[in-house]
């Protein structure tokens, strides 16, 4: 498939900045690939399509404060930076994307107040940096500063500031892993009450970690896309939930759910020659489109995803490109919410 195939021609999406409340009175289309019917329902109503001893594979993983506003040293200038992946936790040392990236150089110094500062140590892209922290105290002081000094990264397609309170509405309530500078939103939709009567349900709730880069919003640039590259990005997978997977797929009675695209990729990159999940952590940049082979998955929680992201690409491979593009068609005719604070859906 080309990029092109994944282009809308739409003038506007209905894109919320605020979750909705509460999460669980999203709108949730519900997709069935045997039949290709469509229904629309409430998230809450979620229990209706989940049964006793499927398993819903989540990513626990937590957004931190990642955006931090400073000034360099001498000229007193503002700039920004965005800390992406932290590369070696004992020297303090970080990727990072600067702003203005033109007059950030090797050696200069960055204040963010009047406690902690940085180092540009190295240079990576146009815009990325490799900086170290430096600051009297125990590494682990580094994100108790940055919680309190730095600003959440937004979607770069919601347009207000940041303020306070995104530190708690732009996570997950199974948010637990820091590490993410995007949360995993389709377990946005979920509340600890749905939870729980889900879990009274018997369906079973199992962690997996993908610590989500900026690379998620990064457009694809090339029309052929197997000439595509993911950005890499850290996972984790313990036995536990490895095991948990894998006795439902024996089974053959009980549906493995993934909620998310990033626990989709989490599971797809444990599967060993058997089809059976393995427990691990490293790095993956594993690339899923049409028309991919899924050997665990069997069902998918989503949202409504922007035109030729590989989010969007990943459910269109799950769902069916021509199945997948009547339902968005279907979606904007029912004014769904599109994004990361937007609606859901459930391929069957």
């Amino acid at each position: 498939m080309k990029l092109t195939d994944f282009k809308f021609e739409i003038d506007e999406f209905n894109v919320p900045e605020e979750p909705q409340s509460p999460r669980d009175s999203s709108k949730l289309m519900v997709l069935n690939r045997e039949d290709k019917s469509i229904k629309h329902e409430k998230f809450s109503d979620i229990h209706k399509y989940l049964n006793e001893g499927d398993v819903v594979v989540y990513n626990n993983t937590k957004v931190f404060p990642a955006k931090l506003k400073g000034k360099k040293e001498k000229t007193e200038a503002d700039i920004e930076v965005f800390l992406l992946r932290e590369l070696q936790p004992e020297n303090m040392l970080w990727d990072v994307l600067v702003e203005p990236a033109r007059k950030i150089r090797i050696g200069n110094k960055l204040y963010f107040g009047e406690d902690l500062m940085a180092e540009v140590v190295d240079n990576t892209t146009s815009r990325g940096r490799t900086i170290r922290f430096l600051y009297d105290g125990p590494n682990e002081d580094l994100y108790e500063r940055l919680d309190t000094i730095g600003d959440m990264p937004l979607p770069p397609y919601i347009e207000r500031e940041p303020k306070d309170s995104d530190k708690e509405s732009y996570q997950t309530i199974f948010a637990k892993e820091r590490g993410a500078v995007a949360a995993p939103t389709a377990g946005m939709h979920f509340t600890d009450e749905l939870v729980a009567k889900l879990k009274k349900k018997g369906v079973d709730f199992v962690p997996v970690t993908l610590h989500i880069g900026w690379g998620t919003f990064r457009p694809v640039e090339v029309e052929d896309l197997t000439k595509h590259r993911m950005d890499s990005e850290n996972y984790y997978i313990s036995k536990e939930s490895s095991d948990r997977i894998n006795e439902a797929l024996k089974s053959k009675k009980h549906k493995v759910v993934a909620c998310g695209t990033s626990a989709v990729r989490v599971i797809e990159t444990s599967v060993m020659a058997s089809g059976m999940s393995k427990a691990g952590t490293g790095w993956t940049d594993k690339f899923i489109y049409p028309d991919y082979n899924f050997k665990i998955t069997e069902a998918v929680i989503t949202n409504f995803h922007r035109p030729e992201s590989t989010l969007l690409m990943l459910a269109a491979a799950f769902g069916g490109f021509e199945f997948i593009k009547s339902s968005y068609k279907e979606a904007l005719e029912k004014d769904y919410k599109f994004f990361s604070f937007g609606d859901a859906m459930l391929i069957l």
